[in-house]
């Protein structure tokens, strides 16, 4: 089976502490059409996350993010 697979970047308006990151990402995790995500430490402001556009689309999870209280935009790649 194959699975149709891509990725946005998001940059978050927030400062998050590691714990808030953490919290973001099971989150997102929950997300149905995430496939996966991640930040690198060196930049916590900016989020990537691997999704598939045939189940979720890019307007959702920038949804998802803000309807946690935060304020973000997304980045193309």
């Amino acid at each position: 089976m194959d699975i149709n697979i891509t990725d946005i970047m998001l940059h978050i308006d927030e400062d998050l502490d590691k714990a808030s990151r953490d919290q973001m990402e099971s989150h997102m995790r929950g997300q149905d059409g995430v496939i996966s995500l991640g930040y690198h430490d060196d930049k916590p402001h900016l989020m990537l996350v691997a999704y598939n556009p045939e189940c979720i689309t890019t307007k959702d999870i920038l949804a998802s993010v803000t309807t946690q209280g935060l304020h973000a935009e997304l980045i193309g790649l």
